[in-house]
Order: C-alpha cells, then sequence, then structure tokens
C-alpha cells in the first residue's frame, strides 16, 4: 500500500509538472513551487529513515516515484532522485543535526564532485570550497559538502565527512550554462569559512547510525538504480509525444499523417520493444538485489557485476528509444518548443553520469567471465 500511495502522489503532480516543464527550461533551475509540491507530499523522503520522517522505501518503489515524475519532467525527475538519494544515503548519518530536517518540507542539495576543507577550530569547523553539479541547490534549504579534516592546513586523516550547511550560507555559483537537463540547476556551490558546529559533520554517503533498509545494499550498486529511473521515465515520454505528433501532423510532400506511415508503425514498435524490454531486466534485478541484501546476504560479484550491466545497457535503451522517434519526426523534433527536442537532450545526460556510464561494462564484463572486480564494482 505504501508503494501506490507514493505513486498515486507523483502522479499527482503530473499536470502542474508538465505546464511548468518550458518555464523549468527557460530559468535553468526547478520552480520552487514543484519542488516544495514534491517535499509536501514526502517523495523526497522516499528512502530516508523513518526517524526523520522519511518512508525507508524499497528500490523499486523508489524507482517507479522517480521514474513517474521523470515521465512529466526530466529536470524534475532528476532533482527529485538526488534529494531522495541524499535523504536515503545521508539521513542515517544526521542523528546529530535532525533539527536541520525537522520541517517536512526540507530538501536538501549535495555533492561529491569535490572535496573541501573542513578546519579544526574551538567553535566547530570552518568549511572551505567549491563543490560542482549540485542539482536542485536553489530549492533546498541545506547543502550536503564533501570535506576532509584539517587542522593547520593539514589533513587530520583520510576519512571524508558530509558537512552540512544550512541555507544563506553558501553561495551558488550560475555554472550551468547546458544543452540537457537544463532545468535541473545543478550550478556549483561556493563556501568561504562559514562555520558548521561539531555536530553538523556527519560521515558520508552510506554510514550512520539510523536504522536504515538502505544501508545494507552496496554503495556502488545503490547509486545506480534511481539513474535508470530517470531515463526510462524521459524515455516514456518521448514516446507519449511521438504519439502526439504522429496523430496531428502531415508530413511535407504527403498527403498522410505521421500516424499512417510505415517508418512512424517501425519507430514506435522498434521503440516500445527496446524500453519494455530494458525496463524489465533492471526492475527484475533490482527486486532481486533489495531481497538478498535485506536477508542479510552478500551480494555476489556476479549479481554487483550484473546490476551494472542492466543499468548501463537501460540507459542506452532508452536514448535507443528516443533515437528511433527522432528519426521518424522528421525536422519537428529540431524546433526548440518541440518536447521531443528537450526530451532527447535530457535523456542524453543521464548516460553521462559515473554511476550509469558505459565505460562500466568492460569491468563488469571481466565479472560475469570470473576475473577480480575492479572499479566501482569493488564499492
Amino acid at each position: 500500500m505504501q508503494s501506490e500511495t507514493l505513486i498515486s502522489h507523483a502522479q499527482s503532480l503530473i499536470g502542474a509538472i508538465q505546464a511548468d516543464a518550458q518555464k523549468t527550461e527557460a530559468n535553468r533551475r526547478l520552480s520552487q513551487e514543484i519542488a516544495l509540491a514534491m517535499a509536501e507530499l514526502n517523495l523526497y523522503r522516499t528512502a530516508a529513515p523513518v526517524e526523520i520522517g522519511g518512508l525507508d522505501a524499497d528500490t523499486c518503489t523508489q524507482m517507479r516515484v522517480i521514474e513517474t515524475i521523470s515521465r512529466a519532467g526530466g529536470a524534475a525527475g532528476w532533482n527529485l532522485m538526488i534529494g531522495m538519494e541524499i535523504f536515503g544515503l545521508v539521513g542515517p548519518s544526521m542523528d546529530t543535526c535532525r533539527d536541520l530536517v525537522a520541517d517536512p518540507r526540507t530538501i536538501l542539495a549535495g555533492s561529491t564532485a569535490a572535496v573541501g576543507n573542513a578546519e579544526v577550530t574551538k567553535e566547530g569547523y570552518l568549511v572551505s570550497g567549491q563543490w560542482q553539479f549540485v542539482s536542485g541547490i536553489h530549492n533546498a534549504n541545506a547543502f550536503g559538502a564533501t570535506v576532509r579534516t584539517t587542522k593547520n592546513g593539514e589533513p587530520t586523516d583520510d576519512t571524508l565527512r558530509y558537512a552540512m550547511i544550512p541555507h544563506g550560507d553558501y553561495e551558488i555559483v550560475d555554472t550551468w550554462h547546458v544543452t540537457g537537463l537544463r532545468g535541473s540547476g545543478s550550478h556549483d556551490v561556493r563556501v568561504v569559512n562559514a562555520l558548521v558546529p561539531c555536530n553538523r559533520l556527519v560521515p558520508t554517503l552510506g554510514q550512520g547510525t539510523m536504522q536504515s533498509r538502505q544501508l545494507q545494499i552496496p554503495l556502488g550498486v545503490r547509486l545506480t538504480f534511481n539513474k535508470v529511473a530517470v531515463s526510462l521515465g524521459i524515455a516514456r515520454a518521448g514516446i507519449d509525444a511521438f504519439r502526439e505528433l504522429a496523430r496531428g501532423k502531415t508530413p511535407r510532400f504527403s498527403s498522410r499523417k505521421l500516424q499512417e506511415r510505415h517508418i512512424a508503425h517501425l519507430a514506435i514498435a522498434h521503440a516500445e520493444a527496446r524500453l519494455r524490454s530494458a525496463r524489465a531486466g533492471i526492475y527484475e534485478h533490482a527486486k532481486h538485489v533489495w531481497e538478498v541484501c535485506q536477508r542479510e546476504s552478500n551480494l555476489t560479484d556476479q549479481d554487483r557485476a550484473l546490476a551494472h550491466v542492466l543499468a548501463c545497457d537501460t540507459v542506452k535503451a532508452a536514448i535507443d528509444c528516443v533515437d528511433f522517434l527522432l528519426e521518424a519526426a522528421g525536422t519537428s523534433s529540431n524546433f526548440l518548443d518541440s518536447p521531443l527536442n528537450r526530451i532527447a537532450r535530457d535523456v542524453r545526460v543521464v548516460q553521462q553520469h559515473t554511476t550509469v556510464s558505459p565505460h562500466h561494462l568492460g569491468d563488469a564484463g571481466r565479472v560475469l567471465l570470473g576475473l577480480e572486480p575492479r572499479g566501482i564494482l569493488t564499492t
């Protein structure tokens, strides 16, 4: 029932997200109204510990929620995915700073793309640095910065931590000038000597002391599934947009609507086959991984490898799906006001994320042939 309620909540926002898509694209950030609506429905806390108002939901439920929102708007889905992962993976570490997330409308942003400094002082830590790709930072109430502690400028140890910094103590640097996922607002964040109390320097991703089912899944595997869900939702939106276009468009030099032409029939057939088969495979494996880990069993190297193989291939399937449709859509998809144009740009960005990048396929293939894991497969 929890899963269906969350899906229903996500579906209730589809119309608003679709209506806001052009504004989000133009502003290069998700509209605050959309972000708050997702927060008020507790979508950001789908994977968060129950102790901080979360639902600690299973992997497939998380994916379905993200996929639903991504179908309505890729940028909204991406921002929800990132916020959901921060709550799910850093939330268990926030026992000492629950006050930061006491308001159920709180939204968190964070970045592991750089490592800043947290200089030890008598009052706490002076944090400085600049972090990239902080999706949804304009909507956030707090920013989680990956840092290394230092004393007199020298590292105290090799452990990375998260400095939880409230809104107002960091600067948003306007760097997100891109084509795909423009509306994700993935700008840089700069912090200069912000005083962070000791209780707000917490263990980084996948650690912590709060009860959380998410922590039983290896981090390298855990981080792949929700990225895939974004690409699945965007690709499904591509099929939706193509159906609408095909019903209304009569191609130049033709007397028949696009939906009556063989090229359109082949395009949507190939798109559906590629997307549905890949989706079935990744959901099946995500369910298997969840069940194994919740039995307190260790994933085999083969299971880890298959997670990355299927994740990488599913993201590629989403791109293939959209490409089939673009070929049949003709010049219509080249106009900036075409939903297919935005979808084509957005879906490609997902593959650029390191957790689902195709360069992991080689490492996964090694494991499937009985060799030792390396790279992301060891995390």
